[in-house]
């Protein structure tokens, strides 16, 4: 399950559909996932957003942050990161 939070500001449905949809397949990468935190809120920097997600795999808390000019991008980059963080967290637990 995906659970979105906007800081201090309201996110429009266009914002959490892309959300949803980039977020929703990090899902694929582990039977045994937790629930996805997403946190979108505005850096003190000017035109400046941040994107954090955060998720358990038995053992193991997974958090990413990103910074980007748009949520759009740093979603993406947030996403693509938890992927790799997850398969790595997987191979480790098929190794022991």
């Amino acid at each position: 399950m995906i659970n979105v939070k906007s800081l201090k500001f309201d996110a429009d449905e266009k914002l959490l559909a892309f959300v949803e949809k980039k977020v929703g397949k990090v899902e694929k990468f582990f039977d045994n996932l937790g629930d996805i935190d997403v946190t979108l809120s505005l850096s003190p920097e000017p035109e400046n957003k941040v994107v954090r997600l955060q998720t358990r795999v038995p053992g193991e808390d997974l958090v990413i942050e990103r910074n980007a000019k748009t949520f759009e991008e740093a979603v993406t980059e947030a996403a693509d990161a938890m992927k790799e963080k997850i398969v790595r967290a997987k191979e480790r637990r098929f190794e022991k």
